[in-house]
Order: structure tokens, then C-alpha cells, then sequence
């Protein structure tokens, strides 16, 4: 079952890049856009490439195509949108193989950068990125519970998701 396709429309004359920080784990690739107050967030996840369009809080029209090194599966693959970042986690459709870039092309386009403060060898850990995961999930599932026009407050979601 596949989810119905998303129409974004190509990047206009003005639109510019999000800068883009990622990090490998064994089973998810996880991406930080850095974008300020994103609006009108749209984000379109396909198997091979991903698409992201918003608005930063000066109005800037912010366009990233990406395609990707791999395969991921999208019904198992995430965005959040936070104050200062639009975060992407991807399943990978091939655990255990690390991605030894994120896009598909070997030139590196200048708006990615490795995360070094999150990247790890993981190749001898066991079920890495469950928990990660599984966090996250529960995040979701908690703002869900709150009313909409309320922006959770960090000890509330603490207390929801049993983060200290």
C-alpha cells in the first residue's frame, strides 16, 4: 500500500536551501534542516528521494530535493517540525549497510553536512535505533493528546514520554 503521491511544486527563482545536517544508525538515517520558525511545512518522503518546502519567519521560500544514497521505506519514515529544525527520521529498506553518504550522487551538494556530534560506528551494537525510535514515536503520540492550538511545554512532554 502505497501513500498517495504529494504534487510539490518545483523550487521558484527565489527559493534557497535549508542547510542540512545527518547521521547514519544501523536500522534509520536521521536529517536536521535548519530552518527558523518553518511555516506552511510540506514534506514529501518517497522511496528514493525526499522533497522539503516551507517558509522560514522572514518568509524566504526554502526548496531541498534530496535523493537519496539508498532505498528507505516510507510508511516507517517520520518529520517533526520544531522551532528551529524540520527533523527526518528514514527507515533504511536495507538495515546493517552503512550509507557512506546521504545522496545518491558522490558530489556533495553545499548544503549537507555530516552531524559529527551524533555519528557513531555502529556495526557491533545490537538493536541500535529502537530506542531512538521508539522515542519519537511516543513524542508524536504525546502532542497528539494535547489540545492543537497548544504548544506542549518541555516538562509536559517530559513527563508524558519519561524524558529527564
Amino acid at each position: 500500500q502505497k501513500k498517495p503521491p504529494k504534487t510539490l511544486s518545483a523550487p521558484s527563482r527565489g527559493s534557497q536551501p535549508a542547510p542540512a545536517r545527518w547521521f547514519d544508525r544501523k536500522k534509520y538515517v536521521t536529517i536536521n534542516f535548519w530552518v527558523q520558525r518553518p511555516k506552511d511545512v510540506q514534506v514529501d518522503i518517497q522511496q528514493d528521494k525526499m522533497i522539503l518546502c516551507c517558509k522560514n519567519c522572514t518568509d524566504d521560500m526554502i526548496y531541498n530535493e534530496l535523493p537519496f544514497f539508498d532505498k528507505v521505506q516510507i510508511h516507517d519514515s517520520r518529520e517533526r517540525i520544531y522551532e528551529r529544525t524540520i527533523h527526518i527520521l528514514l527507515r533504511k529498506v536495507k538495515p546493517d549497510i552503512a550509507w557512506p553518504r546521504l545522496q545518491k550522487d558522490e558530489a556533495k551538494p553545499s548544503w549537507i553536512s555530516v552531524d559529527f556530534d551524533n555519528w557513531r560506528d555502529w556495526e557491533n551494537e545490537e538493536d541500535e535505533g529502537k530506542e531512538e525510535y521508539d522515542r519519537y514515536v511516543d513524542v508524536s503520540t504525546c502532542k497528539k493528546l494535547l489540545p492543537p492550538a497548544h504548544t506542549p511545554h518541555k516538562s509536559r512532554l517530559q513527563d508524558c514520554v519519561g524524558l529527564h
